[in-house]
């Protein structure tokens, strides 16, 4: 019952928030107030707008909005997310493209489960459609999971990614963004090991944390500062009476996101106080950079307890996969079974979530894949966001992991993109370090 009082707490909170918002911009708004020519009332009602708008959005599920994809011939084809495997705690989508034939590039992107939507790869999903057949593991939100679902743990989650590459086929080239990237490279060697024929040609971890003691943050600061105990006491709450999933223990999304501000809380702050000036002045816009990305960036997600305590336990905290000592189900996961899977690490230089170092260890772990299927790459100035859907990615990043893909399937000549050659630094084969990787 106490966890239950907090999780409602919590939410009268953003409720109130919300509620003074539209009350002040209501107020602000009062045809009256047009006679008094006080810079106050317009910043009152700037305020609430934006106070209003960022408190909504933190209960509100953003929908894909993926653009059409320009054709060959000067035609639009419209996308359409249609979930193609339909599970408990997470779905398969696909993006399919109307009136265009099928990318012989298949890309599984596989979406972190930290407290947004999967709908955080929006731009990800929509740089890659125009060259690749793209899916993505659209995770649930748990206070919306009924109870009698059961529970949903990293060695769930890890039998989800089975499950879904295994429907996909064996031309499925698998990118997993972030906190997914230890347990797709599990999901990988189980497959190595049960189904060969399932496994995914290539498998592309983009900022995740294989091994979290490379290279300290303040993420793993946390992690080791806390024990089980105390982060089960002050993380974990019931779901309230207003949801589906009453009486789950879920980690809060709302949680969550305090603390993703509070590490940086400064520049959050300032960009809050530029936004409201700016609606005082009349120089912003609905489609302004702020909000297209708060209205992402706010837009939190409950996950089910087990899955966070475990995440913290046994990636963190145990290392199980940064020491290949991983069990699903109580079997044994060894990552030296992947043979014949080419894996490439991407990392930036800024990241201050899963620093460099984190990521590459899994080409270390695959002690059974050759030296010319392990590629690398450190690219330089960019933070953890950038690596995987910001102008690193869209000027750089991009084009190296689609160049990998392509060295590894064979793809035609005709049929490649054209795209822009990397940076220097950036990418190398890890059987070759004087060789930069095809770009």
């Amino acid at each position: 019952m106490k966890g239950i009082v907090s999780y409602d707490a919590m939410e009268t909170i953003r409720n109130t928030n919300e509620w003074l918002g539209a009350t002040a911009r209501a107020l602000a708004s009062y045809p009256a107030f047009a006679l008094i020519p006080h810079p106050g009332i317009k910043l009152m009602s700037a305020w609430g707008r934006v106070t209003e708008r960022s408190f909504s959005r933190m209960v509100i599920k953003p929908d894909w909005e993926i653009p059409p994809i320009a054709g060959e011939e000067g035609q639009d084809h419209i996308v359409h997310a249609e979930p193609v495997v339909r599970r408990a705690f997470g779905d398969l989508v696909h993006f399919r493209v109307a009136r265009r034939e099928t990318s012989p590039r298949k890309v599984l992107l596989v979406a972190p489960m930290s407290g947004h939507y999967a709908t955080l790869l929006r731009s990800t999903v929509t740089s890659l459609l125009p060259d690749c057949d793209v899916y993505v593991t659209d995770w649930h939100n748990a206070r919306h999971i009924p109870v009698s679902e059961g529970k949903f743990d990293i060695e769930d989650y890890t039998g989800y990614l089975v499950d879904f590459i295994r429907h996909l086929g064996p031309d499925t080239n698998v990118i997993a963004v972030c906190q997914p990237a230890p347990l797709a490279l599990a999901a990988t060697a189980i497959l190595a090991e049960e189904d060969p024929r399932s496994q995914p040609r290539t498998l592309t971890l983009i900022g995740g944390p294989v091994d979290p003691d490379a290279a300290a943050t303040e993420v793993t600061d946390f992690g080791n500062r806390m024990t089980m105990g105390e982060l089960e006491h002050l993380a974990i709450q019931s779901v309230g009476f207003k949801y589906r999933g009453a009486g789950r223990m879920v980690y809060p999304g709302l949680a969550q996101l305090s603390s993703f501000i509070a590490m940086n809380s400064e520049t959050h702050s300032r960009a809050f106080i530029d936004k409201i000036f700016n609606e005082a002045r009349g120089t912003a816009s609905e489609g302004d950079r702020h909000n297209r990305f708060y209205d992402e960036y706010l837009a939190v997600m409950d996950m089910t307890a087990e899955f966070y305590l475990s995440t913290v336990d046994r990636i963190f905290k145990k290392l199980e996969i940064a020491q290949n000592r991983f069990s699903v189900n109580g079997k044994p996961v060894d990552i030296g079974k992947i043979t014949d899977v080419a894996i490439m690490t991407v990392e930036g230089t800024k990241d201050d979530i899963s620093a460099p170092g984190q990521c590459v260890a899994a080409l270390d772990l695959c002690t059974g894949v050759p030296a010319e299927k392990k590629h690398q790459h450190l690219e330089p100035g960019a933070g953890h966001y950038g690596i995987f859907a910001g102008k690193s990615w869209r000027l750089n990043i991009r084009s190296v992991v689609l160049d990998f893909i392509d060295e590894h399937m064979a793809v035609p000549d005709s049929i490649r993109p054209k795209r822009r050659r990397a940076r220097s630094g950036g990418a190398v084969d890890v059987g070759d370090k004087d060789r930069k990787m095809g770009v």
